[in-house]
């Protein structure tokens, strides 16, 4: 993000209000208190077995183990590559493959398995989930290359995060359930942090330790939308129903993106605008998205009023070219268009972890300058979108949004900004 100085015109203002707005909102959803809430006036009895699955994994656990009034008898912590950070007392750490399931995420979870495998009656899977926990946390019913080869398809098809996980879920044997069967006969206490519209326990991570609200009809009907190509082992699977009661497991659900949303409201009112809070459930393709943001700026550009519009949620990209780049990048980029030549409006999107995509970019960032600066490189926003290349056409404009790994993981939010002229 930008360096905080005094603005010199409308413009710096603007990527200095958007600088500001990110920093607060995602300060205000880090897992770090959640966690402790959700363990508060909680005594377990026996040992306490921990396993913490996602892109906020390491935060996490961290939290949960200084928390908690004795130390834990054996901890795992599963997330993604360059998502750790200082050792924690009693755990192992392991790094693995995201948004694609790799070999590391195969080891590290048989390792989790085999540490819960250890629990008795008495003892406590404390069980701590984020978004992400999907690719990171897998022992797949069939072939790894396979698995990998299928989440590819998921990915580039447009499906959304709660038809990919109705898949990804029976082809795997630690998801949609099983992994509280695992357990057994440990109870397990499990804290999610939601990275899924609406908050659905059962599909955030793929639900492992939550009964599956989905049906093997429902993984059936995804396959025909998108025309997916499975074996007939991975078929096999589908047809196999997961658990639909589970009588060891108690949920806490924490932070959420309306959560990260209204902190968006509140940073943004105190920075002057009169936030306008659209949607916390945005779920639609990433740059018509971005058009919408920018259509509404363009209604409201003669409003005498400092405006920001707020959307949360998770929209999708639809791969139609080679190049690089992640679903609040496109999004940024197409509200270009639309605010071309407006001095006082910006789109930026970030999804709260941090990354976007397979990038080191956390979101996008736009102005009414944004086209005019990639035409003089001789490109046009409808030749990037379609080559899906957003990261190297906003590098270019200076619009990548740079925050590392934040430890959190509750979702993405769009801000569309118009200050008073």
């Amino acid at each position: 993000m930008t360096n905080q100085t005094v603005p010199a015109n409308n413009t710096d203002r603007l990527r200095m209000d958007a600088d500001q707005i990110i920093r607060q909102s995602i300060h205000a959803v880090l897992p770090d208190e959640a966690v402790r809430r959700a363990l508060k006036g909680i005594n377990f009895l026996g040992k306490v077995y921990l396993v913490a699955i996602g892109k906020a994994a390491w935060k996490m656990a961290e939290a949960a183990v200084d928390s908690l009034s004795r130390p834990i008898e054996a901890g795992i912590v599963i997330t993604k590559y360059g998502h750790i950070g200082r050792e924690i007392p009693g755990c192992r750490m392991f790094e693995a493959g995201h948004p694609v399931p790799d070999r590391n995420s195969f080891a590290a979870t048989k390792a989790a398995v085999k540490l819960v495998r250890k629990a008795g009656k008495e003892d406590t899977v404390l069980f701590l989930v984020s978004g992400g926990g999907s690719a990171l946390f897998e022992q797949p019913l069939i072939p790894g290359e396979e698995l990998q080869e299928i989440t590819d398809q998921l990915l580039a098809s447009g499906a959304d995060i709660v038809e990919m996980n109705t898949i990804r879920k029976r082809l795997s044997g630690v998801k949609g359930g099983r992994f509280a069967l695992a357990c057994a006969p440990a109870q397990v206490y499990t804290i999610i942090l939601s990275d899924i519209l609406g908050d659905p326990a059962d599909m955030i991570a793929s639900g492992p330790a939550v009964p599956d609200g989905s049906t093997c009809a429902d993984a059936l009907r995804i396959v025909e939308k998108y025309r997916l190509r499975l074996s007939e082992q991975a078929m096999e699977c589908l047809r196999q129903e997961t658990p639909k009661t589970l009588n060891n497991v108690r949920t806490v659900i924490t932070g959420s993106v309306r959560e990260l949303c209204h902190a968006a409201e509140t940073a943004a009112q105190a920075l002057g605008y009169t936030p306008v809070l659209l949607t916390d459930r945005l779920c639609c393709q990433a740059k018509e998205a971005g058009s919408m943001l920018a259509s509404i700026l363009r209604t409201h550009a003669d409003d005498s009023r400092s405006l920001a519009f707020i959307a949360g949620g998770e929209t999708v990209v639809r791969l139609t070219g080679k190049g690089k780049g992640g679903r609040n990048q496109e999004l940024a980029l197409g509200a270009a268009a639309g605010i071309a030549g407006m001095e006082n409006a910006a789109v930026f999107s970030i999804g709260s972890d941090g990354t976007d995509g397979p990038t080191d970019a956390a979101g996008g960032y736009v102005d009414g300058n944004t086209c005019q600066k990639l035409a003089d490189m001789g490109l046009t926003v409808y030749q990037v979108l379609e080559n899906n290349d957003a990261y190297h056409a906003l590098e270019k404009t200076g619009g990548l949004i740079i925050t590392g790994p934040t430890g959190t993981n509750v979702n993405d939010v769009a801000v569309a900004l118009l200050r008073a002229k």
